[in-house]
């Protein structure tokens, strides 16, 4: 068979069919072991994958799942654990073991785990069945098991296996054994993988063909703006620098104020983008439910993702999270106060990058705003600032009439930037139906009426 060495998908291939012929290797001596086929066995060290396993082998150089063995300083268990867990994506064969039946019972035996989903045929794990191939009946061989299951290990916190929580009161490694997607599709393909929006992950990853340029704020808050980015570039460094790496939370939280459209999300996807690092932005509509518990558990999807990831967390609209809390009045008060303390403290845990965007500050919950490192106000630009931002989205001059006086009208209308961006695309699609090649006065002056409207004022 070839090394791999022809392509990048035929070297992670070939890494990954070594992993996985030593994992049947494994299981079928668990099995002769279990069956008393190979006469009994000393009992396990916690920290053996079991005696006389064969070793785990060696894996091509460039390989991804050389590059993730060795960043995360995977030992034999761990990634025996990992292969079981990328086996049905990869080679759901393998597994068929476990469908042998218990003649006794007449059914599947209980100490193998695993299920089988609706649509897969094949066998699926569980935590069990990581602790049958690991641990056989050695109790404590499964208590160093389950551990590895912990959300403060290694292993869980990179995100590289988990067990699927919705088990109820059964125990507690009845959980589907997952392969992180990230790291399913980086064993692949070599590519890091970037999470979907979808139920089970609330947010969504936001990018801008703007650039730094394209943004026109204030002098003041521009330089506050570069504080942040400071911090993103060498933040953490920097500290330690300066002697105060143990004094300093990990983390960087800021609020970001102001009404609509004055350019807060646009920041935040810049901030990301000049540091290399991707933006989430959280849909809250799928994060806060009126059910009890349910809103933490999916704040929990979001933050379990992002903490070993160099990401900025967006919150938009950050009030239905973030607002105050109220007196405790009755189960709801008390259900909304508990998730604003949840918040709180998940917040301030995370070693990322948090940003909270809201019109009004008084609308954020005191305890969050002693905890920001900083709180940049966003007002509607002045006049200057107004010209400068008509001139930079009128992209071709020769779209705007003979008509339009631009520093007319960025001194008579107070507009914010998002406003502004309606106001020519309204005029651009009137132009456009009535066959002209230009957009006029009267057109920007309809849209300068619409969009007042829509804030309660008039022309």
């Amino acid at each position: 068979m070839s090394t791999g060495v022809e392509s990048p998908i035929a070297l992670h291939a070939e890494a990954l069919r070594r992993e996985l012929d030593w994992l049947e290797a494994v299981l079928d001596q668990r099995f002769q072991q279990h069956f008393g086929n190979s006469g009994s066995a000393a009992p396990a060290d916690a920290a053996d994958v079991m005696p006389s396993a064969p070793d785990a082998p060696v894996l091509p150089p460039g390989s991804a799942l050389r590059d993730i063995v060795q960043r995360h300083n995977l030992d034999a268990r761990e990634r025996l654990v990992l292969a079981l867990a990328l086996a049905p994506h990869l080679r759901p064969g393998a597994l068929d073991l476990f469908f042998v039946k218990n003649r006794n019972l007449d059914r599947g035996f209980t100490e193998f785990g695993g299920y089988r989903a609706q649509h897969h045929s094949g066998f699926l794990p569980t935590g069990e069945t990581a602790a049958f191939l690991i641990a056989g009946d050695d109790i404590a061989a499964r208590i160093a098991t389950a551990a590895l299951f912990d959300p403060e290990h290694p292993m869980t916190r990179a995100g590289i296996v988990r067990l699927h929580d919705d088990v109820g009161a059964e125990p507690q490694l009845s959980g589907a054994l997952l392969p992180g997607a990230e790291i399913l599709q980086w064993a692949q393909t070599g590519v890091s993988h970037k999470p979907d929006y979808n139920a089970q992950f609330p947010a969504r990853r936001i990018t801008t063909a703007l650039g730094w340029d394209d943004l026109i704020l204030a002098p003041d808050v521009m330089e506050q703006i570069a504080v942040v980015q400071t911090w993103l570039r060498e933040g953490p460094a920097l500290m330690d620098a300066w002697g105060l790496g143990k004094s300093v939370k990990p983390g960087y939280r800021c609020l970001f104020y102001g009404p609509p459209g004055t350019g807060k999300t646009l920041t935040a996807t810049l901030l990301g983008q000049s540091a290399g690092v991707d933006v989430y932005r959280i849909d809250l509509s799928m994060i806060v439910s009126k059910y009890i518990g349910e809103t933490e558990k999916n704040l929990a999807r979001v933050f379990d993702q992002a903490q070993s990831r160099q990401w900025i967390l967006f919150f938009d609209e950050a009030d239905a999270l973030f607002g105050k809390r109220s007196a405790t009045q009755s189960s709801n008060d008390r259900h909304a106060n508990q998730e604003v303390a949840y918040l709180l403290q998940r917040v301030e845990d995370f070693p990322g990058t948090v940003i909270l965007a809201s019109n009004l500050r008084s609308n954020i919950d005191e305890a969050f705003s002693r905890r920001f490192q900083s709180m940049i106000y966003f007002p509607i630009p002045d006049a200057t600032e107004r010209l400068r931002l008509w001139r930079s989205l009128i992209r071709q001059p020769e779209r705007a009439g003979p008509d339009v006086d631009l520093p007319a009208l960025a001194a008579q209308h107070e507009l914010s930037g998002g406003a502004m961006v309606n106001v020519l695309r309204f005029a651009a699609l009137q132009a456009s139906r009535e066959g002209l090649p230009h957009f006029t006065a009267d057109h920007l002056r309809h849209g300068m009426a619409r969009e007042l409207r829509k804030e309660g004022r008039t022309a």
